[in-house]
């Protein structure tokens, strides 16, 4: 089921209202049949694959908490993952792992090639399973309990706000949750109203009306060249964000609403001033996946140097992999490393740019970080790498003559240039909402969007609530688009 979509918009307070009119001791049920209603909204079938690893993970958590023989607590977390990395190979990696070995094959003139399986990834497979492998893990490292009520445990992985799109919870977090009998309270349900309508602006009026204008230039990479390409890249930029973060808000809120906390997923991450800060900002129940279940087990940066490159440049690699089964994700997850390497490089060789006092230098430093995400960007919205190395090719290539025809033409062919065959009604009303978000992120300082919200006097908050529907009804984009990251 779509956030974004009028289902939704009858599921979610039906099933909030349900939650506080029922006794505590079956709300686990009510949460868990909901969740599986949600879930079988976008393919039933694929729900038995949920089923499946759900059952091997909770016997596995509790025969590895039983077990006090190291070797045999290895094994059973080895069979766990083993078991949940199994189902993301064969629906997510099997059919581009068999194109690449058909290439090598036709490449060495063998006889014989692999066949193509025809089945379809379920939506938010890479979530859930995630978030099902930190439970063993942390059960097998002694951080977790292992949870012997089997409907308790299987709400964990499928609590429907942050089901298929994160934030990927840890089992500290939530597990307890589900037990605690939760009181309506006002400050729980404004806040939480106040993320959704503050998601489903980025989402609707936002990363759905950028939608139109990167997907006719990267739809299209032959006819477009110069400064729409470098338009419609910037416009990606903000789009997945907008897109993604706008999932996390309404799934937050929505879970606070409830009464449930789950984590911060984006911290303005466009506001960053290195490399290394924006990983601490963007998607972070993915970052610390990685940096607790991969890069410190490898020995983080407590290695020497080349170890330590190594590491950074393998949990990125696999970060990319993580995002999709194509080699435009794994390049920009190794942009990413290797962005991260150069950045320590400089910053023991000029030590002094590591912590700008300057307003100028903080604007250059963002400035730079923002360039760097963006051409990293290209690779991951592009098709293929051909088409990423083209864009950025074509992007240097058309600026002079297209400056030239700027200069020269009349003002509606200058525009014409800047919004892609896109109506001027829609680049203006982009651009707008955009610096309306920017303005309102350098408002925030360290505060979350409901907290600064909510710290206005009443007449400012009133009149921002008012905008945000106001925006949202004159200026949604209603075409129940999927949501960026529903692919990983």
């Amino acid at each position: 089921m779509l956030f974004n979509s009028l289902e939704f918009a009858l599921f979610f307070p039906t099933v909030t209202i349900l939650f506080f009119l029922i006794p505590h001791k079956f709300r686990w049920l009510l949460l868990l049949l909901a969740s599986c209603f949600f879930y079988m909204f976008f393919k039933p079938i694929y729900i038995l694959i949920l089923i499946l690893t759900i059952v091997i993970d909770y016997f596995a958590g509790i025969w590895i908490a039983k077990t006090e023989n190291i070797r045999n607590r290895k094994r059973l977390l080895l069979l766990s993952i083993i078991a949940n990395v199994g189902v993301l190979v064969v629906f997510k990696y099997f059919n581009f792992l068999v194109e690449n070995i058909n290439v090598v094959m036709n490449t060495l003139h063998t006889t014989g090639r692999i066949p193509i399986l025809n089945i379809v990834l379920p939506i938010g497979l890479s979530f859930h399973t995630f978030q099902a492998m930190s439970y063993t893990i942390e059960v097998y490292r002694g951080n977790q309990k292992a949870e012997k009520h089997f409907g308790i445990y299987a709400l964990y992985v499928m609590f429907y706000p942050q089901l298929v799109a994160g934030p990927i919870e840890r089992p500290q977090n939530i597990l307890h949750q589900f037990y605690e009998e939760k009181k309506i309270k006002y400050e729980n349900i404004r806040s939480g109203l106040i993320l959704m309508a503050w998601g489903f602006f980025k989402k609707c009026v936002i990363a759905d009306r950028l939608a139109m204008f990167v997907g006719n230039v990267y739809g299209n990479v032959n006819e477009h060249h110069g400064i729409p390409v470098i338009i419609a890249t910037v416009f990606f930029a903000v789009q997945i964000f907008c897109d993604f973060s706008g999932y996390s808000d309404i799934a937050i809120g929505s879970a606070r609403c409830m009464g449930f906390d789950l984590m911060n997923n984006f911290d303005r991450p466009y506001l960053s001033t290195s490399i290394s800060e924006f990983w601490r900002r963007w998607h972070i129940s993915l970052s610390t996946w990685f940096r607790d279940y991969v890069y410190i087990p490898l020995g983080g940066n407590r290695v020497n140097k080349k170890r330590w490159y190594l590491n950074l440049m393998l949990v990125f690699l696999l970060s990319g992999i993580w995002h999709g089964a194509n080699w435009t994700f794994m390049i920009w997850g190794l942009l990413h490393g290797g962005y991260l390497i150069v950045e320590n490089i400089l910053y023991e060789k000029l030590p002094s740019i590591q912590n700008p006092i300057s307003k100028f230098a903080i604007i250059i430093k963002r400035g730079s970080v923002f360039f760097l995400v963006c051409l990293a960007w290209v690779f991951f919205r592009a098709q293929t790498t051909a088409d990423a190395f083209h864009i950025i090719k074509s992007a240097i290539v058309g600026i002079p003559q297209q400056i030239k025809e700027i200069f020269s033409n009349t003002l509606n062919a200058r525009l014409h240039i800047l919004y892609v065959n896109q109506s001027v009604f829609n680049f203006i009303v982009a651009i707008i909402f955009i610096l309306i978000m920017t303005m309102i992120h350098y408002e925030q300082k360290n505060k979350s969007f409901d907290q600064w919200l909510i710290s206005k006097k009443t007449s400012t908050r009133w009149f921002i609530y008012y905008l945000l529907v106001a925006a949202f009804i004159c200026f949604g984009v209603f075409n129940r688009t999927d949501f960026i990251y529903f692919q990983f």
